[in-house]
């Protein structure tokens, strides 16, 4: 490999032994870098060797094509780029999320990143080059943002070795995947979670709209609600923009808000084709509403969601930690156990780490950094354990746990199991690891309190048995993991049942976030 003197010299190299006359596709064209260190213009003369060659001023110059991206009709149509690794899927993730990923885990190494587009829409290429941009290329990676499905397909022909996907993988997807030697697709091996998405509905920035229920939500989007007015709105009719059917934002819009029942698309609406298109959309459209991931709302305004139990939920960081924000995903990358190089898997190691929670908020998303709230007595969960209306025998447990929360406040880090189930989910090892950093920082003598809830599936009595058992869970694999890093913490549990739920019972997901178990803290006196 060649060293680069500097990394915008090192883009470009002066060519030689080409003509003019025996081109198809003289014209101008501009090749500009992500960065802004490059930006030419001249009469483009031949791609080849994976570069552009261009006639400028100072004489015909070859520009990497993994390093800039190509205006100008005489710009060629590109067909495949040769590159180390390939990423493929989502396109939330791959262009809200990638290319700040990529620039840090480039930073790990002491390394620089040059970020370029190809002439396909929604793909990007990034060279890693060593010693600050100065040294040898280490490798070069293509994020093609096509799709979730696409991606898991894209992995099961070999296509790819790392999926993007901001939905999780569907067991259809994973046996395909299995049975073509991939391994087992929900091992933590191979499922990494790095980031949690807050899908937010959005409207044009001149509708007053401020909430809407997910009845009415759910009667837009099925075309049995066409005009504003008929929801408090102005006189307008209603355009709904939605994503396409290979979308994992329309995937868990259409999971979260239609659930089982099968969704009938209304008459008209606009079918974008990424989360930047359909944010476009909606701007450009004065009835327009649609569903973005938190970080495409550019502009737009954001309508807080009133759920069947009349929660109004307004997404937070704290809330998409804890997960209670019921319109929200969680984002993913995945890789096969038998193709993965040392070079995917160390990204995807520096992709799940701590040193990347700030890249993923600087990009609009919320990683698993612990946060801290204090738990008030004016707040609306601690005024639904004064309901008057409560049976006698549950409210006794109401006012014990009122009780507690005054002298503890909650941390974000909240675990959750499936139905009838003590064992952890697949977010469960992520949220052990960071939490065990988080107290190892607290000062001697701190006190916590795992707190185990339930959804209200089976009797009260035996749900507060379970959630005494999935606290004491939680306890037991803290203390395994942690050995005696938190010696000097106190760490009990307790179980409420299905007291003081999160989330409706009355639907799936709602039950979902009500099975789990919370991390009260309070400091030495």
């Amino acid at each position: 490999m060649s060293k680069r003197t500097n990394k915008s010299l090192g883009m470009m190299t002066l060519a030689s032994g080409l003509t003019l006359a025996s081109l198809a596709h003289a014209g101008e064209v501009t090749l500009s870098s992500a960065d802004g260190t490059v930006n030419m213009t001249g009469e483009f003369v031949d791609f080849q060797d994976n570069a552009y060659v261009i006639l400028t001023p100072l004489g015909q110059l070859r520009v990497a094509a993994s390093r800039v991206s190509c205006s100008g009709e005489s710009c060629p149509s590109l067909g495949a780029v040769d590159t180390d690794i390939t990423i493929a899927g989502s396109d939330v993730v791959g262009s809200g999320l990638m290319p700040l990923l990529l620039e840090g885990y480039a930073g790990s190494l002491d390394a620089a990143a040059a970020l370029g587009n190809t002439s396909q829409n929604g793909e990007l290429i990034a060279t890693l080059t060593a010693d600050q941009g100065f040294g040898d290329d280490l490798v070069s990676i293509l994020v093609s943002g096509t799709g979730s499905s696409d991606g898991f397909q894209k992995l099961l022909a070999e296509e790819a070795e790392i999926t993007m996907s901001s939905r999780r993988i569907v067991p259809g997807e994973a046996r395909s995947l299995r049975d073509a030697g991939a391994g087992n697709m929900v091992d933590p091996a191979q499922e990494h979670i790095i980031a949690i998405d807050s899908l937010v509905m959005i409207t044009n920035a001149e509708n007053p709209i401020e909430t809407l229920t997910t009845d009415q939500v759910r009667a837009i989007y099925s075309g049995q609600i066409t005009n504003w007015s008929q929801v408090d709105g102005p006189d307008l009719p209603i355009v709904v923009v939605t994503q396409s059917e290979e979308s994992g934002t329309r995937t868990v819009f259409e999971d979260r808000i239609f659930g089982d029942t099968t969704a009938s698309l209304a008459s008209g609406a606009q079918i974008a084709g990424s989360g930047s298109e359909a944010s476009q959309l909606v701007n450009a459209t004065q009835g327009a509403i649609g569903v973005v991931g938190y970080s495409f709302q550019r502009g737009a305004n954001p309508v807080s969601l009133i759920n069947e139990c009349g929660i109004t939920m307004t997404p937070d960081a704290f809330s998409a930690r804890t997960e209670e924000y019921a319109l929200q995903r969680r984002l993913y990358l995945y890789t096969r156990a038998d193709t993965i190089s040392d070079q995917s898997r160390s990204f995807v190691e520096f992709a799940t780490s701590n040193a990347a929670d700030s890249l993923i908020g600087k990009a609009g998303f919320i990683g698993f950094a612990v946060d801290r709230r204090e738990q008030s007595l004016d707040s609306s969960r601690a005024l639904s354990l004064l309901d008057p209306a409560a049976d006698a025998y549950e409210a006794g447990f109401m006012r014990q746990m009122l009780g507690q929360m005054v002298d503890y406040d909650r941390l974000s880090t909240t675990f959750r199991f499936r139905t009838g189930s003590a064992q952890l989910d697949e977010r469960g090892r992520i949220d052990r690891d960071r939490l065990v950093e988080y107290l190892e920082t607290q000062p001697a003598g701190s006190e916590v309190l795992l707190v185990g809830f339930t959804d209200d599936v089976g009797q009260f009595d035996g749900n507060r048995v379970l959630s005494e058992q999935r606290a004491s869970q939680v306890s037991q694999e803290l203390a395994a993991y942690a050995g005696d890093r938190l010696n000097d913490i106190s760490i009990s549990s307790i179980g409420y049942g299905e007291v003081a739920p999160s989330g409706c019972n009355a639907t799936q997901e709602g039950r979902r976030i009500n099975r789990r178990v919370e991390v009260w803290i309070k400091s030495p006196a």
